[in-house]
């Protein structure tokens, strides 16, 4: 068949070597110069305060993303090479924290917990007790529970300096209204899928040379067409194919047997709402209704602020390690804090994260800069640029009722906002793709009957 793939993303990318491998003909089309959505690098220019060029925003993988690493190895990544591997650690300047051991699961959690610095004992005592019962249970919690209903009669110490940011950071959603049993699932299958599967996975390239880039090549490489820069304006059902002769969906008037939507949730509710005004009643209904679930979602931003350390003499590696988790509160915004020199990105340069931002640029960086002469002692600190993605991910929070994968027949939707166990991560992202991909029809598919002109 002929597939359209809208979008190239991770999930979008994902899709079509799904689809390329079934053996059908594949386009995709992107409205970004840039490949890989929201992880992607920004275009030329766009950072001209920056000697490297920048990416929309600092991501991270971990260990147990192991659909992300075999696409990589599939399409010729190295993930040895292209990321950095090092054991699970949320530690802050000042050395206190948690940092797992390489040992296999679930060694390395309790020992991390067990030698966590800067806790007492009874607050160690207290998250194992906890992870404990989370275990015990399956890791299940009631729907509607958030995770501060979870962590209920924790000190706020662990609260503070554990709970908040691996939620924030997972979820990007604060824990009073972030999922508890999204939350249980990703600590699950985090720390509970073998040895390594809690590492954390560092880029060191920037995310579109990380694998989108590389997996468009693999695509061309085949025959198959990617077109960036390239939105798309209309989908439409084509006529009822007779015989199955004809093909079912018109993209921008071109003719396609299948489509996937691997564009943000709103842009994909556009389309989609586009393609049923000329639909009957009866087949227009169920497009309708995916549309409006998929615009019933909120979104919460992640900003990224790059900076550079201006003191003369400044080497390749500003801080103990690769990232440090830092203390948030009003005027401390960013949770983390990523050092690009040791991730061979570019020394001297700092990269802030602060998630489920809410507020103005300015105010930021200026909030960002204090942060860093109070917590890292550096007060020299010059703004490369501050990237704020507005819709970074769906907020994540109790009984989300998402949109599904199947919108008609050879129309489908992927993506990380797309109905399932996970968060809004590069993970979730490539497999709700590779399943789109997987579950394109092997024969001419069948559009919903357009309405007849009066």
């Amino acid at each position: 068949m002929r597939v359209a793939v809208i979008g190239a993303g991770w999930a979008g990318l994902a899709a079509a070597i799904a689809a390329a491998q079934a053996g059908h003909a594949v386009s995709v089309f992107e409205t970004a110069r840039m490949l890989g959505g929201r992880a992607r690098a920004l275009a030329p220019g766009a950072g001209a305060e920056a000697p490297t060029r920048l990416d929309n925003g600092q991501h991270i993988l971990i260990g147990a993303y192991a659909e992300c690493l075999r696409l990589m190895r599939l399409v010729g990544i190295d993930p040895d090479e292209a990321l950095l591997r090092m054991p699970l650690a949320l530690t802050f300047p000042d050395g206190s924290g948690l940092r797992f051991p390489d040992a296999p699961p679930p060694w390395d959690a309790l020992w991390g917990i067990a030698s966590a610095q800067g806790w007492s004992v009874r607050e160690r005592a207290a998250l194992l007790a906890r992870a404990a019962r989370w275990r015990l249970g399956g890791f299940w919690c009631a729907p509607r529970a958030t995770v501060a209903d979870l962590c209920t009669g924790l000190p706020e110490r662990l609260l503070r300096e554990f709970i908040d940011p691996l939620c924030v950071s997972a979820l990007n959603t604060p824990c009073a209204d972030a999922s508890g049993a999204v939350f249980l699932r990703v600590l699950r299958d985090s720390l509970f899928s073998g040895r390594g599967g809690s590492n954390l996975l560092l880029p060191r390239r920037d995310l579109s040379a990380l694998w989108p880039e590389a997996a468009a090549a693999w695509l061309r490489a085949r025959g198959h067409a990617v077109h960036p820069g390239r939105r798309v304006q209309r989908l439409e059902a084509a006529a009822k194919p007779v015989a199955h002769a004809a093909p079912a969906w018109r993209v921008d008037g071109d003719a396609f047997d299948a489509v996937v939507l691997a564009t943000p949730s709103t842009e994909a509710a556009r389309l989609v709402e586009d393609a049923a005004q000329a639909l009957s009643s009866t087949a227009a209904l169920p497009l309708q209704a995916w549309a409006a679930r998929a615009r019933s979602l909120r979104f919460t931003a992640i900003a990224t602020v790059y900076a550079e350390v201006s003191a003369p003499g400044a080497g390749a590696a500003m801080l103990p390690a690769p990232m440090l988790a830092l203390r948030n509160g009003p005027d401390a915004p960013a949770q983390f804090v990523f050092d690009r020199g040791r991730l061979g990105s570019g020394a001297g340069q700092l990269a802030f994260v602060v998630s489920a931002f809410d507020g103005e640029r300015a105010a930021l960086e200026d909030a960002v800069v204090r942060q860093a002469a109070r917590q890292l002692n550096l007060p020299a600190l010059r703004i490369l640029q501050t990237v704020v993605e507005k819709r970074a991910t769906f907020a994540c929070v109790p009984a989300l009722e998402r949109p599904g994968a199947p919108i008609a027949a050879g129309l489908l939707a992927c993506g990380d906002y797309v109905a399932g166990p996970y968060p809004a991560t590069l993970e979730g992202a490539v497999l709700s793709g590779t399943a789109a991909g997987q579950a394109l029809p092997q024969g001419q598919a069948q559009a919903p009957t357009p309405a007849r002109a009066p």
